[in-house]
C-alpha cells in the first residue's frame, strides 16, 4: 500500500508526493490578471493565482508537462521554473521545443524515474486530443501520464491531461488498471467556436469513470482561467446525479494536501 499526497495548487497544477517522489504537474505560477493568446483567435484570462507560490513549492524530482504550448499549462513562472527540476518529461514536439533535460513521448511511450532509496516510477505516456476531431493541427499534440510504481494496492495513478473525451482516452481503460484518476475538466471553450469542447466536462467524467472503476477519482483544471465553463459548482451538481460516480469524488482545496491511498 502506498500513501499519496496530492496538493492541487491550481488549474491543472498538482504536487504529487509519493515514496519519497516529488512530482509536480503543468505548472502555472504566474499571478492573475493577465490574458493569453493560444492562437487562432482564442484567448483566456487567468482569473486567480496560485494557492502556492513557485518560490515556495521546495524541491522538485521531476516535472509531467501534459504539453507546452499553452499557457495555462505551461506559463512564463512555469517555464523558469523548469531547469531546477530533475527531469521533464512532454509530449515528444514539446521536448524538441522547450530543449535541454526535456524527454519527450508520444502516446503508450514509456520512461522511468529512478533514484537512489525509492521505487522506481514508470511513466507511460497516454492519448489525449485537446479538442474536436481534426483539432490537432491547430492545438498541437498533449498527452496524459499514468504512472505506476511497486506497492500499489488500488492499481496506477493517470492524469488525463487537457482531452476530450475520444475513443484514445477510452483505450486507457482497457489497456490500464487505474487506481486513481486526475482529471482535467472544466469543458473549455471559446466564443469564437461556439460550442466546441477542447476538455472534458461533467457527463464525459462521468462516462469515464464508469469505463475505468477506479478507487478514487480527483477533479482539476476547472478553476482559476476565464475559459472555464463548467467551475466546481457545476461539476458537483452534475456529478451528483451520479452517485455511483460521486462516491469516488476527493475534491481537493486549493493549497492544502489530499491524503490518499494508492
Amino acid at each position: 500500500m502506498s500513501a499519496l499526497t496530492l496538493t492541487h495548487i491550481g488549474g491543472p497544477t498538482t504536487l504529487l508526493e509519493v515514496e519519497g517522489w516529488r512530482i509536480l504537474t503543468d505548472p502555472t505560477f504566474d499571478a492573475p490578471g493577465r490574458t493569453y493568446r493560444f492562437g487562432w483567435g482564442t484567448s483566456s484570462r487567468k482569473t486567480t493565482g496560485p494557492a502556492i507560490p513557485a518560490a515556495e513549492i521546495g524541491p522538485v524530482d521531476a516535472v509531467l508537462l501534459t504539453h507546452d504550448q499553452h499557457a495555462d499549462n505551461l506559463d512564463v513562472t512555469g517555464r523558469g521554473l523548469l531547469p531546477t527540476v530533475g527531469s521533464v518529461i512532454t509530449t515528444a514536439s514539446g521536448a524538441t521545443r522547450l530543449g535541454g533535460h526535456a524527454r519527450g513521448l508520444q502516446p503508450w511511450d514509456t520512461t522511468l524515474l529512478v533514484a537512489p532509496g525509492r521505487p522506481a516510477i514508470t511513466v507511460t505516456a497516454t492519448p489525449a486530443r485537446h479538442g474536436p476531431a481534426g483539432s490537432r493541427p491547430i492545438v498541437g499534440d498533449v498527452v496524459g501520464f499514468d504512472l505506476a510504481w511497486e506497492g500499489q494496492e488500488h492499481g496506477s495513478l493517470w492524469i488525463t491531461g487537457d482531452t476530450v473525451l475520444y475513443d484514445g482516452v477510452r483505450s486507457v481503460t482497457r489497456r490500464l488498471a487505474v487506481g486513481t484518476a486526475v482529471l482535467h475538466l472544466g469543458r473549455v471553450g471559446f466564443p469564437i467556436t461556439g460550442p466546441l469542447a477542447y476538455t472534458m466536462g461533467a457527463g464525459d467524467a462521468v462516462e469515464l469513470v464508469r469505463l475505468l472503476r477506479p478507487a478514487s477519482v480527483v477533479p482539476v483544471h476547472y478553476e482559476g482561467w476565464s475559459h472555464f465553463r463548467q467551475g466546481r459548482d457545476d461539476l458537483v451538481t452534475a456529478l451528483g446525479d451520479a452517485p455511483d460516480v460521486a462516491g469516488k469524488v476527493r475534491w481537493a482545496t486549493l493549497g492544502e494536501p489530499l491524503g490518499l491511498t494508492v
